[in-house]
């Protein structure tokens, strides 16, 4: 593991039991106040793609905005918001997708990308993947050609990676 993935380590608290019994929850708050942490964190989930022709990157509310916003700008592209329903303001396009402990819907700007864009999508984190796919499907269409996946931490024994496509794409910062 890269120097710069250890000193993030520390920075990644471990809520057990969080939100329900069994789940032990990746805390980001005490990686997100800290400047050189966070500055490091960015860095890294966006190094892989400088130079891949990225014009927007999209992220899900909502730590996909936090990491998002960040890596758009280190990126010099435009952010995509992915918003729960009834969030925005204008004409949208949502999906519906399955959870570990029921369903969801996420939604989407019917503007928000080109046909053809090169979008990166970012989260803070992959685990099953279900929140992942939906995005990359939803981006996919309105027209976006989905460059990669970019995320901070990936929870292997999940296997999160394998609901995506191509699974080449998926960059983790950190995989635990």
């Amino acid at each position: 593991m890269h120097q710069s993935t250890l000193n993030l380590i520390p920075l990644i608290r471990d809520v057990p039991d969080w939100p329900k019994p069994g789940i032990v929850f990746k805390d980001i708050t005490p990686l997100l106040k800290d400047p050189p942490g966070l500055a490091m964190a960015v860095e890294l989930m966006a190094n892989p793609f400088r130079g891949q022709g990225v014009e927007l990157v999209a992220g899900a509310e909502s730590r996909g905005f936090i990491f998002g916003t960040a890596v758009a700008q280190a990126l010099s592209a435009g952010f995509v918001p992915i918003r729960k329903p009834r969030k925005l303001p204008w004409k949208t396009h949502g999906i519906e997708y399955e959870l570990e402990y029921g369903k969801d819907r996420l939604e989407v700007h019917r503007d928000a990308v080109k046909p053809g864009q090169r979008v990166l999508m970012v989260d803070d984190l992959l685990a099953t993947g279900g929140t992942m796919r939906a995005s990359c499907d939803l981006i996919r269409q309105i027209g976006g050609h989905i460059v990669g996946v970019t995320v901070l931490i990936e929870l292997l024994q999940l296997r999160g990676r394998e609901r995506l496509s191509p699974q080449d794409l998926v960059h983790a910062v950190m995989q635990i």
